[in-house]
Formats: C-alpha cells, sequence, structure tokens
C-alpha cells in the first residue's frame, strides 16, 4: 500500500501540500483529480522519491520516503514505473534504445533486456516500431512507448501523469485501454493524475480530489458522481466559478 500520512510539501513561499492523508491500496487503480497547482503532480513525485515531505510521512509498501537512505531510495525506485506527461523519451535513441536504458542501469543482461522490451512492446501493441525514433511516432504511440518502458521495468507500482493529455478522443481511449490492461494482465498497482474525468471513471477503482492542499474527498467512482460536495461537483461537471463567470461578463 502506500500511504500519505499529514503530508506537507512547500517550494519557497507556496505551500502546495497542507496535510494531505491518503491510503492507496494494492491491486487498485486510484485517480488524482483536482485543479491545476494544487499538487497532483507533486503527489506523485514524493511516493517515487524524485521529492521528498517537508512534515509528514509517504510510505510506499512500508518503506518511508523520507531520508531513505541509498540503498532504500535504489529499492524503492526499482518498484515504481513512472509514466512521465509527456513521455519523456530521448530523442537521439530508438525506441528500442528507450525501453532498454533503464534495464542497463539495473544490469539486466542483455538476453533478458531483449525479451522484456518486446514484450512490454506486445504488451502496448507496438510490436515492430523497434527501430523507429520518437520523432518518428505520434503523440498517442509515443505515450505508448513511455508506458512500455515503465512495464519493462517490471514494477509493482505503476505512476501516471497526465496521460491523456493533448491527445484525441479517440487516443485518449487507447491509452485509457492500455492502462487497465496493465493493471489486469500484470496486477500492479496505479496511481494516475488526469483532469480529464472521462479518463478518470474509465480507469479508476477510486477517486481522491485534492484541493487547496489537502484531500477533499476520495470515494469510489459511483461515490463521485453522485457526490453533493459543491466543490467536487463543479469539478467533475467542469463548470467555471460563479464569481469569475460573472466577472467576465460585466
Amino acid at each position: 500500500m502506500i500511504s500519505f500520512r499529514d503530508v506537507h510539501k512547500a517550494f519557497g513561499p507556496k505551500q502546495v501540500l497542507r496535510g494531505v492523508t491518503l491510503d492507496i491500496p494494492d491491486g487498485q487503480t486510484t485517480v488524482i483529480i483536482g485543479f491545476s497547482g494544487t499538487g497532483k503532480s507533486v503527489s506523485l513525485k514524493l511516493i517515487a522519491g524524485l521529492l521528498t515531505p517537508d512534515a509528514g510521512a509517504v510510505e510506499v509498501a512500508g518503506l518511508a520516503v523520507k531520508d531513505p537512505g541509498p540503498e532504500g531510495l535504489a529499492d524503492l525506485r526499482a518498484r515504481i514505473g513512472y509514466v512521465f506527461q509527456f513521455a519523456a523519451l530521448f530523442d537521439s535513441m530508438t525506441v528500442e534504445q528507450n525501453i532498454r536504458l533503464g534495464l542497463i542501469r539495473r544490469g539486466i543482461g542483455e538476453e533478458e533486456q531483449v525479451e522484456r522490451m518486446r514484450e512490454s512492446l506486445r504488451l502496448v501493441d507496438l510490436q515492430g516500431t523497434e527501430a523507429r525514433y520518437p520523432a518518428e511516432l505520434s503523440g498517442g504511440m509515443r505515450k505508448r512507448v513511455g508506458i512500455a518502458r515503465a512495464i519493462a521495468l517490471r514494477p509493482r507500482y505503476i505512476l501516471y501523469d497526465e496521460p491523456t493529455t493533448g491527445l484525441d478522443p479517440v487516443t485518449s481511449a487507447v491509452i485509457d485501454q492500455l492502462m487497465a490492461r496493465t493493471a489486469r494482465e500484470l496486477g500492479v498497482t496505479s496511481v494516475v493524475v488526469t483532469h480529464d474525468m472521462r479518463s478518470a471513471y474509465t480507469v479508476g477503482d477510486r477517486i481522491a480530489m485534492l484541493y487547496e492542499g489537502t484531500i477533499r474527498q476520495v470515494g469510489t467512482v459511483e461515490e463521485i458522481k453522485a457526490t453533493d460536495d459543491p466543490v467536487v461537483r463543479q469539478f467533475i461537471e467542469g463548470r467555471p466559478d460563479e464569481a469569475l463567470t460573472e466577472k467576465v461578463g460585466t
């Protein structure tokens, strides 16, 4: 399980997280939603050990993220696959080289590297693209390579940062299907940060909303759809702030 306990995180004078408490159960997909700047991506980086909390605790499978030490940090990152918002592929490397890079860094033998690379491309329906470069791929294909790279590490947890941003509705639906397939076939625990409520409803087992640095509400998809919380409902329905609308109309 991944757990946040009264987590605070600031960047200079800007307080982003103000006491986040949240449990992310194993074997499920938890979606984190919220307005821009509320700390969704920061939360993912805390899970991955790319950031550490200023106060409170983040634990991944019982391992504390704060000051884990070099061995603890390596153990943490060995459990986690990270799918970045814009795939973060190296333009000078082929698809195969991008996927195998993390495996090389972990000391995996060449034969197993090739096996894992091919298997991960099969899972995202990109067989035969090994020799292509990122510039030769569509945006959706690059995202799928990013997922394949994460899968190849055989992680226990996969973190997705805005996986459908910038994609057309059909390609977004394909990415949703891949996330669901990955969770189902590999048995991983997934954490998805998104603004896309269609995607959240499709892939999520549970949805948590971050608002003003804390968890405003957490529940199943049906519970979130049925919420009577005005802030959560405004977000999931995509309604603008009434005060802002009145100001624009004057």
